[in-house]
């Protein structure tokens, strides 16, 4: 496969992922999207790495893949906590939790 066909591949995830960010309402699902672009940057660093024969897009993926599940263990604990005090995990909601 050529890099172009990586780039993409990298871009409709990523497309898609912004897409899932911007219109879904539950929390679950906006960490889901987040994880799609995240993947879509991995997608990237990996085929420009092998591109210029290059071992640093792999070492750089690898550090995306350690924040990446550091923000999913961070997120669902938020998640767990907004609906164990709303019983309701709707991103829209979030404000109301103010006062």
């Amino acid at each position: 496969m050529t890099v172009t066909q990586f780039v993409i591949a990298s871009a409709v995830l990523f497309s898609i992922g912004v897409y899932g960010v911007l219109v879904r309402r539950s929390a679950v699902m906006v960490l889901m999207s987040v994880e799609l672009i995240l993947n879509s940057v991995n997608i990237n660093l990996v085929a420009f790495g092998a591109l210029h024969d290059n071992i640093a897009g792999e070492v750089f993926a690898l550090f995306v893949i350690t924040v990446a599940a550091a923000e999913v263990g961070v997120g669902l604990a938020l998640v767990l906590l907004i609906f164990r005090n709303r019983k309701n995990i709707n991103i829209h909601e979030v404000d109301l939790m103010k006062g």
